[in-house]
């Protein structure tokens, strides 16, 4: 290749280096969310919102590109010093956001630096008003007092502070093993009380249910008592109308007299047995019945002295079991008589 032909070549080169970086210069597109700040001839000239966009090449030239989005930014733990002399390390979160993309270049030349500063320092002067107990329950506290001091103080930076968190707040070991012995002991208190509780209640539970129980089983058995009493006045009402309804003459009452003697003479330690004042009525108007011997005639009396079989005066004594026999035999005759006086009265069981 001749030098001619490599020098036009290289003034090509040239020629079209010059003309892309030309219109590099000249054409500008800005992103979404994004502003960029244009300076002529070294002062500031306009701001470049998103879009496209032409410059002076050479004249005018792009300063820094400002991101309009929210931004996170973590610190890293601060160590500081509350009203009681206590030193607790502090974790924050600033939430922020450029408003002004002109004031956050020109006003402070690093606003992200400017804004950690900014926070350790009000940070410290806040919890240096602040114990260790407010400083651990007061957070919502601490983060609007941050919030208000640094948008304050970031309003002519074009930079809006939107929230601020406490990320973690680390007292000394020593303090913490004072809370956890404090939380324990709290906690066994509770479980104390709680447990005294369940005992006081279950002991109240208890005695009502006994008072209950006892009322109830007193109400049973007085209820009891009345209809037992109910029933039984029931049945001596009911037999008293069955005996008014029989109409019994003196022969049936006396055999029914007979009917018991047997039963009172039955007990083997019986040794004296007494024979109701009654017994001589009945007998005498079962014999008035069955014209028998009349009143003059002389009975054995127990008691009266004397041996069976012998006379006490001008009555006559006879053998108890004689006697018991013989009154068996009338009482079965008068018996016969009252079934045949009055139909339908069976014999009873004896």
């Amino acid at each position: 290749m001749e030098p001619a032909d490599i020098v036009v070549l290289s003034v090509l080169v040239l020629v079209v280096f010059f003309v892309l970086s030309l219109v590099t210069r000249t054409i500008k597109i800005v992103p979404q969310a994004s502003s960029i700040i244009v300076e002529r001839l070294g002062r500031y000239a306009r701001t470049l919102e998103p879009g496209l966009h032409f410059l002076v090449p050479f004249v005018d030239k792009p300063r820094a590109v400002v991101d309009l989005r929210e931004q996170v930014v973590s610190f890293p733990p601060q160590p500081v010093i509350t009203s009681d002399n206590l030193v607790v390390n502090i974790d924050t979160v600033i939430y922020f956001q450029p408003t002004d993309p002109k004031a956050a270049t020109y006003e402070i030349a690093n606003y992200i630096q400017g804004i950690e500063q900014l926070t350790v320092t009000t940070l410290r002067n806040v919890i240096g008003s602040l114990d260790l107990e407010q400083t651990l329950t007061g957070r919502d506290q601490i983060n609007s007092q941050l919030r208000g001091v640094l948008d304050e103080a970031t309003g002519r930076w074009g930079i809006r502070v939107n929230r601020v968190e406490l990320k973690a707040i680390d007292p000394p070991h020593s303090v913490q093993d004072s809370m956890e012995k404090q939380m324990r002991a709290e906690r066994d208190r509770r479980a104390a009380i709680l447990t005294a509780e369940g005992v006081k209640q279950s002991q109240i539970l208890t005695a009502e249910g006994d008072k209950q129980s006892s009322i109830l089983r007193a109400e049973g058995q007085a209820q009891a008592a009345v209809l037992k009493a109910q029933g039984e006045a029931r049945a001596i009402q009911q037999v008293f109308d069955a005996i008014h309804r029989g109409n019994p003459d003196s022969k049936l009452l006396a055999y029914q007299y007979l009917q018991m003697l047997p039963q009172i003479a039955n007990g083997q330690s019986s040794k004296v047995w007494i024979v109701p004042t009654e017994l001589t009525s009945a007998l005498k108007g079962i014999g008035s019945a069955l014209g028998g011997a009349n009143d003059a005639e002389g009975t054995w009396t127990p008691g009266a002295g004397g041996q069976p079989g012998q006379a006490v005066g001008d009555m006559a004594l006879e053998d108890p079991a004689v006697a018991l026999e013989r009154a068996r035999a009338e009482a079965a005759v008068a018996e016969d008589e009252a079934r045949a006086t009055k139909p339908g009265l069976g014999r009873p069981k004896g």
